[in-house]
């Protein structure tokens, strides 16, 4: 018979595993009822607590988990050294985990996590994400989580964004600005919250401009970057192709340049790209990249401070509220600038 855990445990009985976890402490928060019933249960089902996990539950790990879709991402890697930085000051570690973008990968780690590894949990979730139990369970069980840039709503909790709508919006409103008629917008996924956001901004300005475009014109791409650039390369092959092109995301803007310098297409003359980037070498391009910059290492550093203080309170619980810092449009010369 397999080893049974709190989550199973609790499946078995319909409570949640906090449930579970407290009654197996004896926890006068929980019914006398209740208590007896989860013990018998137990009993019954051979199950065995983690010691280590409890020790760690009760006298800090004195560390962190910072789980991220991928670190070539500029923008990632900022974020983890803002994170790092204030974890020092606190004499605390942090242990980075890479999804790859990869929901399921996302679920292995967190299932990982539940074993009372860290104290607490600072994420952005992977494109393919669309269920949040393990998310649930691992708060259930005690160990806090809070979000930045790729968010989860359905989860009460803290989450540090940009102004992702705003910036979307004035990035394609200056793309107009700068002549463009036909601007197509390429985006990672319509399930993740960021994309969703900068997509309506980019709407949005398109409406204000009364400029209408057919469907197509919002490509969506995918994790593997061959894959992508052959969306990018029959988009800029089509007799009437785009004179704009938004990416919403660093590695999809890159993308274009790739596609343009293969098609003979002259930046900014025949074809203007601007997108979110936090490259450091973006004005070292030829022709510099016009982008929107993210705030990546304050909003590591501010997710990080809000988990601490959440951290030194005798029950941990974030509130759940919306940080938003602001981006910046940075323009050179891939719009014309």
């Amino acid at each position: 018979m397999s080893k049974i855990g709190l989550r199973e445990l609790a499946k078995e009985l319909g409570v949640s595993i906090s449930t579970v976890s407290k009654s197996l402490r004896n926890s006068h928060e929980i019914s006398r009822e209740t208590r007896d019933r989860v013990m018998k249960m137990a009993q019954e089902l051979g199950y065995q607590p983690n010691p280590y996990a409890s020790f760690l539950r009760h006298n800090k790990s004195k560390t962190i988990a910072l789980i991220v879709p991928e670190l070539t991402n500029n923008f990632f890697i900022q974020a983890i050294s803002g994170a790092e930085s204030v974890a020092r000051e606190r004499d605390y570690h942090i242990l980075v985990y890479n999804t790859n973008d990869d929901s399921r990968q996302e679920e292995s780690i967190l299932a990982h996590l539940q074993n009372g590894r860290v104290d607490g949990v600072i994420m952005s979730l992977a494109r393919t994400t669309t269920g949040y139990e393990r998310m649930n369970e691992l708060m259930e069980s005690g160990v806090p989580i809070l979000f930045f840039d790729r968010i989860c709503h359905e989860i009460e909790t803290a989450k540090v964004t940009t102004n992702d709508f705003a910036s979307s919006f004035n990035a394609t409103e200056h793309l107009i600005q700068r002549g463009c008629r036909d601007i197509a917008f390429l985006m990672l996924s319509d399930t993740l919250s960021i994309d969703n956001k900068r997509k309506q901004g980019y709407l949005e300005a398109l409406v204000k401009h009364d400029i209408s475009l057919p469907p197509d014109r919002v490509v969506f791409c995918s994790g593997d970057e061959e894959s992508n650039r052959e969306q990018i390369r029959r988009l800029l092959s089509q007799d009437k192709r785009p004179d704009g092109i938004f990416g919403s995301v660093e590695k999809l803007a890159v993308s274009s340049y790739y596609v343009c310098r293969e098609l003979g297409l002259d930046i900014p003359s025949q074809v203007k790209v601007l997108g979110f980037s936090n490259l450091r070498t973006a004005p070292l391009l030829k022709p510099s990249l016009t982008c929107i910059t993210q705030p990546a290492f304050e909003m590591g550093a501010h997710a990080a401070t809000v988990l601490f203080k959440c951290l030194e309170k005798k029950r941990p619980m974030i509130q759940n509220e919306n940080i938003i810092l602001k981006s910046e449009l940075v323009v050179r010369e891939s719009t014309g600038g």
